[in-house]
């Protein structure tokens, strides 16, 4: 039995997997949501923060213990990776966990993504995005192998702290969110150009607007893929118009189908459906490996000697999370009619 934990800057998230006659399997998910990114102040972690960061590390611990599995490996991501006292932050949590945490370079992380979701899904030609709290990695890969990697300091949590007054973002604020991705990718000229028809999705906030998709437009729970013309009428039908209150409607759906994102998958679509117009892409192939799975293929199981462990990853698995109240019934046929909203 293996653990992986990821410190992100949304969510703590512990995998569990099982390696059987070199087979890996994903046998449970456990996640909390804490929100390190919020508790960023004058680019530094704070106090607050870090006491819930050792809180869920403690937490988890206690579990993996419970459980008599020792082979366990912790990383963290953008919200302790850009603070500007990681380094003293790092080592308050490991001293008061007794936990040893590996802090991960945005191109590393975007690395171990395509190599999480190569194990998952086919990741020959395209373009791979992953929407964190606090950072955005992509992968441009050609041929199966990758061309390009990027960590862009932008993620749903962070762009809802700087920019959203109220529950959901408004008409102009959504417009304040697409301007700084766009100017970011403006920054590096690799970025401004070239199409990618296919996407590959990993993370949260792109798992999240999978369950929206799959809601809203009556699709199958088992429909892995959102066509990009679909990310723009979900934002419009949720988002927050100035001066009105919000919809009950709106708040049902979200509380319903993506209660631990209600603040945070707006934020997150509009930072998607920015890259995906950018790069002229039609679809999105949605995975739930990613830099976990990655993680632990590229560190840990390459290290057991004797081991087949290049047999892909079932994109299925026990997770500890919200139900979306409708995991036992399918929404529909695969025809995009109508919405529910």
């Amino acid at each position: 039995m293996y653990a992986i934990i990821d410190v992100g800057s949304n969510t703590v998230r512990m995998n569990i997997y099982k390696l059987v006659n070199g087979h890996i399997s994903l046998v449970m998910s456990k996640k909390e949501s804490v929100g390190l990114a919020s508790y960023v102040r004058n680019g530094q972690m704070t106090a607050e923060g870090i006491d819930r960061a050792c809180e869920v590390l403690s937490e988890f611990r206690g579990v993996l213990q419970d459980l008599n599995i020792t082979n366990y490996h912790v990383f963290a991501t953008a919200a302790l990776r850009n603070a500007a006292n990681s380094r003293a932050a790092i080592a308050e949590i490991m001293d008061r966990t007794g936990v040893y945490v590996e802090v991960l370079s945005g191109e590393r992380e975007a690395e171990l993504d395509y190599i999480g979701a190569s194990h998952s899904v086919d990741v020959t030609d395209g373009l791979l995005v992953d929407i964190g709290g606090a950072s955005t990695e992509l992968v441009v890969y050609m041929g199966g192998e990758i061309q390009k990697k990027v960590s862009l300091p932008v993620g749903s949590l962070n762009m809802y702290d700087r920019y959203v007054t109220n529950l959901l973002p408004s008409r102009a604020e959504r417009k304040a969110i697409k301007q700084h991705v766009l100017n970011l990718l403006k920054e590096d000229a690799d970025l401004n150009y070239g199409e990618y028809p296919r996407v590959c999705g990993v993370g949260g906030t792109i798992r999240a607007a999978r369950k929206l998709n799959n809601y809203l437009f009556q699709l199958p729970l088992s429909n892995m893929r959102i066509n990009v013309p679909n990310i723009k009428k979900m934002i419009k039908l949720l988002e927050n118009d100035e001066g009105e209150a919000i919809p009950v409607e709106t708040l049902d759906v979200l509380l319903k189908i993506v209660p631990d994102r209600v603040r945070t998958v707006l934020p997150g679509m509009i930072i998607l459906y920015t890259l995906v117009k950018h790069f002229r892409s039609e679809t999105i192939d949605v995975t739930r490996a990613g830099v976990r799975d990655g993680y632990l293929y590229h560190y840990v199981l390459e290290q057991d000697k004797g081991e087949e462990a290049e047999k892909p990853i079932p994109d299925t698995a026990t997770e500890t999370e919200p139900n979306d109240g409708k995991e036992e019934q399918e929404h529909g046929s695969e025809g995009e009619t109508g919405t529910r909203l």
